[in-house]
Protein backbone atom coordinates (compact mmCIF):
# COMPACT_ATOMS: atom_id res chain seq x y z
CA UNK A 1 0.00 0.00 0.00
CA UNK A 2 1.52 3.78 -0.75
CA UNK A 3 2.08 5.51 2.08
CA UNK A 4 -1.22 7.78 2.84
CA UNK A 5 -2.52 10.66 4.70
CA UNK A 6 -5.95 10.71 6.31
CA UNK A 7 -6.96 13.95 6.15
CA UNK A 8 -10.08 16.01 6.62
CA UNK A 9 -11.74 17.16 3.26
CA UNK A 10 -11.76 20.93 2.32
CA UNK A 11 -13.75 22.21 -0.13
CA UNK A 12 -10.77 23.06 -2.28
CA UNK A 13 -11.06 19.00 -2.87
CA UNK A 14 -14.22 19.18 -4.39
CA UNK A 15 -13.36 18.64 -8.29
CA UNK A 16 -11.18 15.60 -7.45
CA UNK A 17 -14.19 14.01 -5.36
CA UNK A 18 -16.37 14.34 -7.98
CA UNK A 19 -14.12 13.60 -10.03
CA UNK A 20 -13.38 10.23 -8.51
CA UNK A 21 -17.09 9.53 -8.28
CA UNK A 22 -17.85 10.35 -12.19
CA UNK A 23 -14.86 8.01 -13.38
CA UNK A 24 -15.42 4.82 -11.59
CA UNK A 25 -15.61 2.40 -13.37
CA UNK A 26 -18.41 0.82 -10.93
CA UNK A 27 -20.59 3.06 -12.66
CA UNK A 28 -20.59 2.52 -16.18
CA UNK A 29 -22.96 0.61 -18.20
CA UNK A 30 -26.70 -0.05 -16.39
CA UNK A 31 -25.30 1.76 -13.16
CA UNK A 32 -24.26 5.85 -15.10
CA UNK A 33 -27.49 7.31 -14.13
CA UNK A 34 -26.55 7.05 -10.35
CA UNK A 35 -23.28 9.59 -10.98
CA UNK A 36 -24.40 11.12 -14.13
CA UNK A 37 -24.06 14.82 -12.72
CA UNK A 38 -23.20 13.92 -9.72
CA UNK A 39 -20.80 16.80 -7.87
CA UNK A 40 -19.66 16.48 -4.26
CA UNK A 41 -20.12 20.51 -3.76
CA UNK A 42 -17.81 22.59 -1.28
CA UNK A 43 -20.86 23.03 1.17
CA UNK A 44 -21.56 19.51 1.05
CA UNK A 45 -17.83 18.87 2.64
CA UNK A 46 -17.86 21.59 4.43
CA UNK A 47 -21.41 20.36 6.69
CA UNK A 48 -21.04 16.81 6.80
CA UNK A 49 -17.70 14.63 7.83
CA UNK A 50 -15.84 13.48 4.76
CA UNK A 51 -12.10 12.17 5.02
CA UNK A 52 -10.10 11.92 1.99
CA UNK A 53 -6.70 8.92 1.69
CA UNK A 54 -4.09 11.04 0.24
CA UNK A 55 -0.32 9.76 -1.34
CA UNK A 56 2.53 11.09 -0.74
CA UNK A 57 2.45 13.46 -3.74
CA UNK A 58 -1.25 14.70 -2.54
CA UNK A 59 -3.07 12.38 -4.70
CA UNK A 60 -6.49 11.33 -3.63
CA UNK A 61 -6.84 7.98 -3.68
CA UNK A 62 -10.40 7.42 -2.05
CA UNK A 63 -12.62 9.46 0.33
CA UNK A 64 -15.79 8.59 2.62
CA UNK A 65 -18.65 10.84 3.50
CA UNK A 66 -20.32 10.30 6.75
CA UNK A 67 -23.56 11.78 7.69
CA UNK A 68 -23.44 11.62 11.46
CA UNK A 69 -27.69 13.33 11.78
CA UNK A 70 -28.63 10.06 10.18
CA UNK A 71 -25.89 7.50 11.32
CA UNK A 72 -25.07 6.66 7.54
CA UNK A 73 -22.39 6.25 5.19
CA UNK A 74 -23.09 8.39 2.30
CA UNK A 75 -20.74 8.23 0.14
CA UNK A 76 -17.35 5.78 -0.09
CA UNK A 77 -14.79 5.59 -3.16
CA UNK A 78 -11.40 4.28 -3.91
CA UNK A 79 -10.01 5.26 -7.31
CA UNK A 80 -9.64 2.55 -9.89
CA UNK A 81 -6.45 1.91 -10.06
CA UNK A 82 -6.13 1.74 -6.24
CA UNK A 83 -8.27 -0.55 -5.39
CA UNK A 84 -7.04 -3.77 -3.64
CA UNK A 85 -4.20 -2.00 -1.93
CA UNK A 86 -5.99 -1.70 1.49
CA UNK A 87 -7.19 1.91 0.89
CA UNK A 88 -11.20 0.75 1.18
CA UNK A 89 -10.61 -1.00 4.26
CA UNK A 90 -8.59 2.29 5.87
CA UNK A 91 -11.07 4.40 5.15
CA UNK A 92 -13.80 2.36 6.62
CA UNK A 93 -11.78 1.90 10.26
CA UNK A 94 -11.27 5.62 10.13
CA UNK A 95 -14.86 5.90 9.08
CA UNK A 96 -16.17 3.49 12.30
CA UNK A 97 -13.83 5.82 14.40
CA UNK A 98 -15.24 8.91 14.01
CA UNK A 99 -18.37 7.81 14.11
CA UNK A 100 -17.73 6.07 17.57
CA UNK A 101 -16.06 9.43 18.55
CA UNK A 102 -19.22 11.16 17.68
CA UNK A 103 -21.79 9.11 19.84
CA UNK A 104 -23.15 6.39 17.22
CA UNK A 105 -23.92 3.01 17.82
CA UNK A 106 -23.86 1.54 14.07
CA UNK A 107 -23.89 3.18 10.79
CA UNK A 108 -26.13 2.17 8.04
CA UNK A 109 -25.01 1.69 4.51
CA UNK A 110 -27.38 1.91 1.34
CA UNK A 111 -25.09 -0.03 -0.69
CA UNK A 112 -24.31 0.47 -4.51
CA UNK A 113 -25.20 -3.53 -5.60
CA UNK A 114 -21.17 -4.68 -6.51
CA UNK A 115 -19.66 -3.10 -3.79
CA UNK A 116 -21.65 -5.24 -0.78
CA UNK A 117 -18.99 -7.81 -0.99
CA UNK A 118 -16.41 -5.11 0.21
CA UNK A 119 -18.58 -3.81 2.83
CA UNK A 120 -19.14 -7.25 4.33
CA UNK A 121 -15.28 -7.75 4.39
CA UNK A 122 -14.58 -4.80 6.10
CA UNK A 123 -17.19 -6.10 9.11
CA UNK A 124 -20.39 -4.68 7.81
CA UNK A 125 -24.36 -6.90 8.48
CA UNK A 126 -26.77 -7.01 5.88
CA UNK A 127 -30.01 -5.65 7.32
CA UNK A 128 -32.27 -5.67 4.19
CA UNK A 129 -32.47 -3.86 1.04
CA UNK A 130 -33.77 -1.21 -0.43
CA UNK A 131 -36.47 -1.38 -3.12
CA UNK A 132 -35.91 0.67 -6.83
CA UNK A 133 -36.62 4.28 -6.92
CA UNK A 134 -36.33 7.49 -8.99
CA UNK A 135 -33.72 6.93 -11.26
CA UNK A 136 -32.31 3.86 -9.27
CA UNK A 137 -34.24 0.70 -11.46
CA UNK A 138 -32.62 -1.87 -9.41
CA UNK A 139 -32.76 -2.88 -5.67
CA UNK A 140 -29.70 -2.01 -3.03
CA UNK A 141 -28.62 -3.76 -0.05
CA UNK A 142 -28.23 -2.47 2.96
CA UNK A 143 -25.81 -2.86 5.91
CA UNK A 144 -24.84 -2.08 9.43
CA UNK A 145 -21.28 -1.25 11.18
CA UNK A 146 -21.96 -1.71 14.69
CA UNK A 147 -19.71 1.28 15.82
CA UNK A 148 -20.38 0.84 19.84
Amino acid sequence: MPTLTLRRATADDSRRLTRLIRRSAAYRGDYATMVDGYVVGATYIEHHTVYVAADEDGRVLGFYALLLDEAELDLAFVADGSQGLGIGRLLMEHMTGQARAAGLGAVKVVAHPPAEEFYLRTGAVRTGAVPPSGRIHWERPELRYDVA
